[in-house]
C-alpha cells in the first residue's frame, strides 16, 4: 500500500465524473419521489472495476479516494433538490425572478463547502474516539467492499448490468411506448384508488431500503388513498366535489397531501428531539478536545478561515439573497446540524438521516425571524428558501463526509487528502446541479406528474404558510396526530409519512422492490449483495436516462 497513490489525478478525474453522474441521477430520483440513495458503495465498486480492470491499478487508497469524491455528488444533489425547486415555482407564479445559474451554483457551493469544512473538527471526537459507539454502517460496508479487492471489482458488472437494464426499460416505456408507464386501479364505490408505476429506479429503491421500510411506505399510501380519501369524501362536500371532478388524485392533492406534510414535519422534529442527548455529547467531546484535531486533518486555522470566508461571502453576495442576518442563521444552524447529521449517520446510517426535519426546523425559524424583522412577502420567502437550501446541503454533505472519513479511518487513508477530495466532489457537483435543475424544469416543470418535487413542494408550502398565514392547520394537525400514534407504537414515522405524502403508484413499486429483497434474503442470501449493486445500477440508469430524455424534450 503506497500513500503516494492516494490523491492522484486519475482518482480526482474519475471521482468527479462519478460525482456528476450520481449527482444528476440522485437529483432526478429526489425530484420524482422525494428519496435519494447513498452512492458510496456503487462508486467504490465502479472505481475498482475501472482502476483494476481497465487501468490496471491496484491501490486500495486510490479506490477509496474515487468513492470519496464520487459520493459527494449525490449528497449535494439531495440537499439541492429538496429546496431549490421552490424558487422556480415562485418565479412561475410571478413572485420573483427566475433563479439563474450563478445564484444556484453559489448556494450549492456555499452549502457543500461548509458541510465538508465543519466536519473537520468533528472527525476526532466522532470518527476516532467514537469508534466503539458510532458504527457508521455505510462507511464500514464500503471499507469491506474495498478490502474485497478482486471480488469487489468483479461485482462492478452488477452495477453496469442494472444501468443497462434501466436504460432499456425506459426506452420501451417512455420512448417507444410499447407498454404503459403507469397502471391505476380505481375503487369507485369506496372512492379510493391504487396504482403501480413501471419504474426500475423505484423498484431499486425498494430493494435497497428493504422490506420493512418499503412496507411502511406502502402502508402510508394505503392509509392515504384507501382510508383518508374515502373519509374526506364522506365527511366533506368540497372533497366529494373534487373527487367527482378529478378522481382520487384531486382529493389527495387538496387534502391528504397536507396530512402527509404534517406527518413528515412531526417525524423530522421527533428525530431531532430523540437525538438531542447524543448531540450534547458530541459537542462536549468536541469542546474537550479544545478545538484540536488528530494529525493529518486540514489545519484548523485554514478551516476556520474557510468557514469565515464562506459566511462573509453569503452575507455580501447579492446573488445569494440571505443578507447578514440570514448568513448568521446559516452559521448557527449549519454548525449545529453538521454535528447532528454526522452523529446520526454514525448511529442509524445515511438512509435514516433526518435531513428533511433539519431543513423544516431551519425554515420555520428563518421564516419567523425574517417576518418579525420586516422581511416578509416574496423577498422573505426567497430568503428563507436560500437559508434552508444552504443548511440542507450542509447537513447532507456532513453526513456523507462522516461516512467517508470512517471508511478512510478503517483503511488507513490520509484524512486531509480525503477532505480535499470531498471538497473537489462537492465543487464539481455544485457546478453541475444548476444545469440539471434548469434542464429538468424546462423539460417537464417542477410539480408535474413526471417530477413532482415532493420535498421542495413541502418546503414551499411551509414557507408560504408561515409568511402568509395560509397553512391548513387542521389537515396538518391530522398528520401530526398520525405521526404521534406511530411514534407511540415505536414505528418509524418518516417512511409512513412519506407514503401518505407521495402518490400511491410510486410507493407500490417501492413495495414490490422491498418484497423482492425479502425473497432474495430468504431464498438467495448469497446474491442479496449483488442485488443491491444491481439496484444501484437501476437507479443510476433511470436517472441518466431521465436527464437525456429531458435534454431531448428541451431540444424538441
Amino acid at each position: 500500500m503506497k500513500k503516494e497513490n492516494e490523491l492522484t489525478l486519475t482518482a480526482i478525474l474519475l471521482g468527479i465524473a462519478i460525482s456528476v453522474v450520481f449527482g444528476a441521477a440522485n437529483a432526478y430520483l429526489g425530484l420524482r419521489v422525494g428519496l435519494t440513495i447513498s452512492a458510496s458503495i456503487p462508486a467504490a465498486v465502479i472505481s475498482m472495476g475501472v482502476l483494476r480492470f481497465v487501468l490496471r491499478r491496484d491501490s486500495i487508497l486510490e479506490n477509496n479516494m474515487v468513492q470519496t469524491i464520487g459520493s459527494a455528488g449525490e449528497s449535494l444533489a439531495a440537499g439541492a433538490v429538496f429546496t431549490l425547486p421552490a424558487l422556480y415555482l415562485w418565479a412561475e407564479e410571478g413572485l420573483c425572478a427566475p433563479p439563474g445559474f450563478v445564484q444556484l451554483t453559489l448556494i450549492a457551493l456555499a452549502g457543500g463547502t461548509l458541510g465538508v469544512l465543519l466536519m473537520v473538527p468533528l472527525r476526532k471526537p466522532l470518527i476516532v474516539d467514537g469508534d466503539k459507539t458510532l458504527l457508521y454502517p455505510e462507511g464500514r460496508a464500503c471499507a469491506d467492499v474495498l478490502r474485497a479487492g478482486e471480488k469487489g471489482a468483479s461485482q462492478a458488472k452488477s452495477v453496469f448490468l442494472g444501468l443497462g437494464a434501466a436504460v432499456l426499460f425506459k426506452l420501451v416505456t417512455d420512448v417507444l411506448r410499447w407498454i404503459p408507464a403507469t397502471v391505476a386501479i380505481p375503487f369507485r364505490r369506496l372512492r379510493g384508488e391504487l396504482g403501480l408505476e413501471f419504474s426500475p429506479a423505484l423498484a431499486g429503491v425498494g430493494y435497497i431500503v428493504g422490506p420493512k421500510v418499503a412496507t411502511l411506505v406502502f402502508s402510508g399510501s394505503f392509509l392515504g388513498w384507501m382510508v383518508l380519501i374515502p373519509i374526506f369524501c364522506a365527511c366533506s362536500e368540497p372533497a366529494a366535489a373534487a373527487y367527482a371532478q378529478g378522481g382520487a388524485a384531486a382529493v389527495w392533492a387538496g387534502y391528504v397531501r397536507y396530512v402527509g406534510a404534517g406527518a413528515i414535519a412531526t417525524g423530522g422534529f421527533l428525530s431531532l428531539v430523540r437525538s438531542l442527548p447524543l448531540f450534547a455529547r458530541t459537542f462536549k467531546a468536541s469542546l474537550a478536545a479544545r478545538g484540536g484535531v488528530a494529525d493529518g486533518d486540514i489545519p484548523l486555522r485554514r478551516v476556520a478561515a474557510g468557514v469565515a470566508c464562506v459566511i462573509v461571502f453569503i452575507a455580501c453576495a447579492p446573488t445569494v439573497p440571505t443578507g447578514i442576518g440570514g448568513a448568521l442563521l446559516i452559521a448557527l444552524f449549519g454548525f449545529f446540524f453538521a454535528a447532528v447529521s454526522a452523529r446520526t449517520v454514525g448511529l442509524v446510517g445515511s438512509s435514516n438521516n433526518p435531513i428533511s426535519g433539519m431543513t423544516i426546523a431551519t425554515l420555520v425559524v428563518a421564516s419567523f425571524v425574517l417576518k418579525t424583522c420586516g422581511t416578509a412577502g416574496a423577498a422573505g420567502m426567497v430568503a428563507s428558501i436560500a437559508i434552508g437550501s444552504v443548511v440542507c446541503i450542509v447537513a447532507a454533505l456532513a453526513g456523507d463526509t462522516a461516512q467517508d472519513l470512517k471508511t478512510g479511518h478503517l483503511l488507513g487513508a490520509t484524512p486531509w487528502k480525503q477532505q480535499v477530495g470531498e471538497l473537489a466532489g462537492a465543487v464539481a457537483a455544485a457546478l453541475a446541479i444548476s444545469g440539471v435543475l434548469f434542464l429538468l424544469h424546462k423539460a417537464w416543470g417542477f410539480g408535474s406528474e413526471t417530477i413532482s418535487a415532493p420535498q421542495a413542494m413541502l418546503m414551499k408550502s411551509i414557507v408560504e404558510g408561515i409568511m402568509g398565514g395560509t397553512l391548513p392547520w387542521g389537515l396538518l394537525g391530522v398528520g401530526v396526530g398520525i405521526a404521534c400514534v406511530l411514534a407511540l407504537l415505536r414505528l418509524p414515522v418518516m417512511p409512513c409519512a412519506l407514503g401518505i405524502y407521495l402518490p400511491v403508484r410510486l410507493n407500490t413499486t417501492i413495495f414490490v422492490g422491498g418484497m423482492l429483497r425479502l425473497l432474495a434474503d430468504k431464498y438467495r442470501p448469497a446474491s442479496a449483495e449483488r442485488g443491491t449493486l444491481f439496484s444501484a445500477g437501476l437507479i443510476a440508469g433511470e436517472g441518466i436516462c431521465g436527464i437525456l430524455l429531458a435534454l431531448l424534450t428541451v431540444m424538441k
